[in-house]
């Protein structure tokens, strides 16, 4: 009986990764984000302000999280906080539907959108913090990547759904070739639009097992959340001066502040890149999207196992290494030419390379994704898990905006997509000296 309790408490944990999936992979990456560009019209103009709104977002998430983290460590009540940014995380990805091309005020559909992505990023924060209480610590690499990866199919599942009957192409039909359902206006690009309110339903269906089956165990010494708040500042700071003398975490909140910036940056704005450097319309994109969950589905599976079994700093540094050598390569794909060599305007071996390029950011994305989540339960205080998830998200954050402002400066500087998205490898790399410095089992286990 405890045993099947304990299974359905992971399971309810999946679901949230199947839930939240769809506002990175249907609105941040392979729907949403080209729509925008469409629209706008200008994929320089677009991928700048873009960059700008992602990146602020981003600043707001790294100020507030360790602080929460630690408010929800004192009070016990991470759920709170889940059920909350739930709520920001459904008002932002419904309020998408008022971005119709007559009436886009870009502003203005940004901000919903960050509302939204504020709301994912912190129920991400609190739900994380959860995973060491899942399973004996020899089982979270396999627990996570299971997680991961039923994530990247829950994704997949949607963008199927939203290419096969909602999205339409630039001849007004879906990939199906039929109207959109439901009567959507192609003209009005209502079938485009229904993104958002589709990404909203979703999370609030497929949560439902998360908030059955998922029980925050009883902390000790818990206290109420006025006391929670008072106290939390004075911990943090304590906290925080003394991450230099934890010498592995340290460095790893270092590496993953710059790996995960960068591995953002290639999801932000690959559908970007996508449509304004080989004009692919959004039913190529969403093909592009397909494969890249696909192969992203298997390899966090693949790399959950391989966590288990070697633990999560080779993971990591493999695909760091991937990623870097991806992000080098995209920049020199074009309509025109790939890798140097010329290319005629009908060729299909740019797309056919972006297409495998794509599967390789599924893939390495998501087994680092997946391994840097249990690598944070190694190095963090067993006490303190979410103010470390906290942190975790801080590191990640604190310089989120350097992948999208550096794409959108380098972006305008140059005038060119291509030249634009190169930040991206040196983050990488910056990440990966970094990782030298990185305890397999954590400073306090060393």
């Amino acid at each position: 009986m405890a045993q099947s309790a304990a299974q359905k408490r992971i399971w309810g944990w999946w679901w949230f990764d199947w839930a939240s999936q769809p506002y990175n992979t249907l609105l941040i990456t392979f729907i949403f984000g080209p729509y925008v560009v469409s629209v706008v019209g200008d994929g320089t103009a677009a991928q700048t302000i873009w960059g700008y709104g992602i990146g602020t977002a981003g600043v707001l998430i790294a100020v507030l999280a360790p602080f929460l983290g630690a408010i929800a460590d004192k009070s016990g009540k991470r759920m709170g906080f889940v059920w909350f940014f739930s709520l920001l995380y459904v008002i932002g990805a419904w309020g998408i539907w008022w971005s119709a091309p007559d009436d886009f005020n870009l502003w203005f559909v940004m901000l919903l959108f960050c509302i939204g992505l504020i709301g994912m990023e912190f129920a991400t924060i609190f739900t994380n913090a959860m995973l060491p209480d899942l399973a004996p610590r020899e089982e979270l690499g396999k627990v996570s990547g299971s997680g991961w990866a039923w994530g990247y199919v829950g994704g997949l599942v949607s963008l199927v759904i939203m290419l096969l009957f909602l999205a339409e192409g630039s001849s007004g039909k879906t990939l199906l070739g039929i109207d959109p359902l439901f009567g959507l206006d192609a003209t009005a690009r209502e079938g485009t639009r229904s993104v958002g309110p589709l990404t909203a339903i979703w999370y609030i269906v497929f949560m439902v097992p998360f908030f059955l089956w998922v029980r925050e165990p009883k902390k000790p010494g818990a206290i109420g959340i006025a006391a929670a708040v008072r106290g939390a500042w004075p911990e943090l700071k304590e906290t925080l001066s003394g991450l230099p003398k934890n010498r592995s975490l340290f460095a790893f909140l270092g590496a993953s502040m710059f790996y995960r910036d960068a591995l953002n940056g290639v999801y932000s704005f690959g559908g970007v890149y996508a449509a304004g450097v080989l004009r692919w319309s959004v039913i190529q994109i969403g093909v592009f999207g397909i494969l890249a969950a696909t192969s992203g589905a298997l390899f966090a599976w693949l790399g959950g196992k391989a966590d288990s079994r070697f633990g999560p700093k080779p993971v990591i540094l493999f695909n760091v290494v991937v990623l870097a050598l991806v992000a080098l390569a995209i920049a020199f794909v074009s309509r025109e030419s790939v890798f140097g060599m010329p290319v005629s305007p009908d060729s299909s071996l740019p797309d056919i390379t972006f297409y495998v390029l794509g599967a390789l950011i599924g893939a390495a994305g998501g087994a680092l994704q997946s391994a840097s989540r249990t690598m944070m339960v190694r190095q963090g205080d067993e006490d303190k898990m979410t103010e470390g998830f906290g942190l975790y998200a801080l590191s990640g954050k604190a310089t989120a905006f350097l992948a999208p402002w550096t794409i959108a400066v380098a972006t305008s500087l140059t005038d060119s997509q291509q030249l634009g998205i190169l930040p991206v490898a040196g983050l990488f790399i910056i990440g990966l000296l970094l990782l030298a410095f990185v305890h397999p089992q954590g400073s306090n286990k060393a």
